[in-house]
């Protein structure tokens, strides 16, 4: 089976200045990846349904039910644009709309992981995307980032690209870092914390889901799509920001939580907690008993119960530090409840 990899376009990424769709961008993606494609199962996750169809509404202030509103209108558009640029090559393209239970829920994972392998049977290419119309988590807490990152983790792919509007990480001269080997607090601390207008994203985001993948052992490149031939040299590692992959060794019950969850930290609750999460309650830092393994804010964490097996995953609103300082004290919350996955 060929390997596989995984391309993220973000909304910056594939839009001129005035936040339109950049067709001279998506007729390069197209082109390099056709190049790719013979020898990779590649998937394409892009972002810019947004922006592809929010000039259609008489009045556009980015609200959350506006945002659905442009992307119902702006999927079509876009995949219809992909699929223009891709004919000239023989390539099908397939919409794949996806949510955070597709990879949480076990079944849902192994269908969607099934149809891909079916796509590129036929050697179509899937392109993914958060499903914007329906979920309001996903506009409001997630990003593309983060979807790209599960589709690797889960399908096992050997390399992640993250494409953006610079030519690739910035140290503080403007000069791009060619190699980090670890994604640390140092390395973090490279990105500069902005987001486009039209994207969720940035640069904390990419280096934040940059550091789970390299974690799960797949190497990430961050590029710039308008760095020429940029996919094809980021391959190559001849431009952009290369993240070495870390030693992973993970049983296969753990990849799959990985997979949908991305499991960094652990977390041991008590009785109550446990009690409180099955009502679907948000965890508290009340209720922890110990900090097994570590974790970021915004990284996510096992929590088990009181006898060791494990009842959830959650994305952490505070470091595993937090606990340890005043957190029990101001009873800090460690998870929301939109943001706990029961196992």
């Amino acid at each position: 089976m060929k390997p596989v990899l995984v391309i993220k376009f973000g909304t910056a990424s594939i839009t001129n200045p005035a936040g339109e769709l950049d067709e001279a961008v998506l007729a390069e993606i197209a082109r390099q990846v056709a190049t790719l494609h013979t020898t990779y199962n590649i998937v394409l996750v892009s972002s810019g349904a947004v922006a592809a169809g929010k000039r259609y509404l008489k009045s556009y202030n980015a609200s959350i039910s506006e945002r659905k509103a442009a992307a119902a209108i702006g999927n079509p558009l876009l995949l219809h644009k992909y699929a223009a640029y891709f004919e000239p090559y023989g390539i099908a393209i397939a919409q794949s709309l996806c949510e955070r239970q597709h990879f949480s829920n076990r079944d849902q994972f192994l269908q969607l992981k099934k149809t891909y392998e079916e796509l590129w049977a036929s050697n179509i290419i899937p392109i993914a995307n958060e499903n914007d119309v329906v979920s309001s988590l996903e506009l409001k807490f997630s990003d593309n980032d983060e979807l790209a990152t599960l589709i690797a983790v889960g399908f096992g792919a050997s390399s992640l690209l993250f494409s953006t509007s610079v030519a690739g990480v910035l140290d503080g001269n403007g000069q791009v870092v060619r190699e980090i080997p670890l994604i640390d607090k140092t390395a973090l601390a490279l990105a500069d914390g902005k987001k486009s207008s039209l994207g969720l994203g940035g640069m904390v985001s990419k280096l934040t889901f940059a550091r789970l993948a390299t974690r799960m052992g797949i190497q990430v490149v961050i590029f710039g799509v308008h760095t020429p031939d940029g996919i094809l040299k980021a391959m190559t590692g001849e431009t952009g920001t290369l993240c070495l992959p870390q030693p992973c060794s993970m049983p296969a019950r753990k990849k799959w939580l990985a997979s949908g969850s991305l499991v960094t930290g652990r977390l041991r609750v008590d009785a109550g907690a446990e009690e409180a999460l099955k009502n679907r309650h948000s965890l508290l830092a009340v209720g922890v008993l110990a900090v097994q393994e570590r974790f970021e804010c915004g990284e996510v964490f096992e929590i088990v119960g009181e006898a060791s097996q494990v009842i959830a995953v959650a994305r952490a609103k505070v470091s595993s530090d937090a606990i340890a300082g005043k957190g029990k004290v101001q009873n800090v919350a460690i998870a929301h409840v939109d943001d706990i996955v029961l196992l």
